[in-house]
């Protein structure tokens, strides 16, 4: 690979019209528009962007109810409330990852999810993504998401993979995205934070007191590009203290950066409001890295430690619909005994054939 394979990448570190979600739509597209003009094929925005994150999710009593019922009224229907945002990405010809809280209904349902959409450069949903386990207090917003959406894509500029927050943590599913192929990896997150030694709780970042190695993004996003080879794309969020409802806990510090396969800041944390980002990704880079530390590769030994991935759904539903039409059907059942009759069958002549070989051997 030469120099006419690096991409152009965009990180859009805006602020969202918090909770509106047309708002925050609208944003979206004016990013995608603009990274498109300066020649970016790639851009990321932040975890959950529309409608933003709900830093008030330990309020308690009628407040929590009250912000619920409007982050349910402003969470997305994918595809139903990105037709602008493929039509801009269509336009301009990028590739765009997405944050949005995921708004849920089919069978009656209203659940949300922690989300991130994919879509093409051709203005189409790709694929999207639940977070698996939401964090903490998260669990009384978003409902867990399942193995059916965890999985890689592959486009014109490499194969992208992502995951949001504390799953870019987690060990088992990285190695996964890294045996489906995965090259581009975004990491999607809420803000830059600093967790306090004496107690469980986190600050919002701040670069004239902290140091950025203080922060457990900055080493889970460089570990991950080095564990797996990968250029890692983080996006933050970024928003004025004062947008913010009473009772929320402020971490939306901005914080975006990008991380080449050997660990290094191609760009380090963004901490200048709110702007968009830009990068080069040279896959050359990560052949560097590959020639030393190939995760899925020469530094593997499957013989040893191997990874089960469940694709399956956690839809008691869609799971009893596959269950009654493959295998409840008399028509399906009969059509198992038989395959299995003629196998046994099979086997069965060539017992008696051993047996009849044996007895003339004496």
């Amino acid at each position: 690979m030469g120099s006419e394979d690096v991409v152009k990448l965009a990180v859009a570190q805006v602020s969202p019209e918090y909770m509106d979600k047309e708002g925050t739509v609208d944003v979206a597209c004016k990013a995608i528009e603009e990274a498109g003009r300066k020649g970016a094929r790639l851009i990321a925005f932040p975890e959950t962007f529309i409608p933003g994150y709900p830093y008030w999710r330990s309020a308690t009593g009628s407040r929590w109810a009250e912000y619920m019922v409007e982050y349910q009224k402003n969470s997305v229907r994918i595809p139903d409330d990105l037709g602008s945002i493929l039509d801009s990405s269509g336009d301009a010809g990028i590739t765009t990852v997405i944050g949005v809280s995921e708004l849920d209904t089919t069978a009656g349902s209203r659940t949300l999810y922690n989300t991130i959409v994919f879509i093409s450069s051709e203005g189409e949903v790709m694929g999207r993504h639940r977070k698996l386990m939401p964090t903490h207090g998260e669990r009384m917003v978003w409902g867990l998401g399942d193995g059916t959406d965890l999985r890689t894509y592959r486009t014109e500029h490499g194969v992208l993979g992502g995951l949001i927050c504390y799953e870019n943590h987690m060990t088992p599913v990285k190695s996964l995205l890294a045996l489906m192929g995965e090259e581009i990896h975004f990491a999607l997150w809420p803000g830059y934070w600093v967790a306090e030694k004496t107690t469980a709780s986190k600050r919002r970042f701040d670069p004239s007191r902290d140091s950025i190695t203080s922060c457990d993004i900055d080493s889970a996003v460089r570990e991950y590009a080095f564990e797996t080879q990968t250029f890692v794309v983080s996006a933050n969020m970024f928003l004025e203290p004062d947008v913010l409802p009473d009772g929320s806990f402020d971490i939306a510090a901005g914080g975006s950066a990008v991380v080449n396969p050997s660990g290094l800041y191609i760009v380090e944390p963004v901490f200048d409001g709110g702007t968009i980002i830009y990068a080069e990704l040279d896959p050359e880079e990560r052949m560097a890295t590959k020639a030393y530390f190939d995760c899925v590769g020469h530094y593997s030994r499957w013989d040893v430690v191997q990874l089960v991935y469940r694709a399956k759904s956690s839809r008691p539903l869609e799971l009893f619909e596959s269950v009654s039409e493959e295998v409840l059907s008399s028509r399906k059942l009969e059509e198992i005994l038989n395959e299995y009759g003629t196998r046994l069958k099979k086997v069965e002549e060539v017992v008696e054939k051993l047996r009849n070989m044996l007895e003339k051997a004496g």
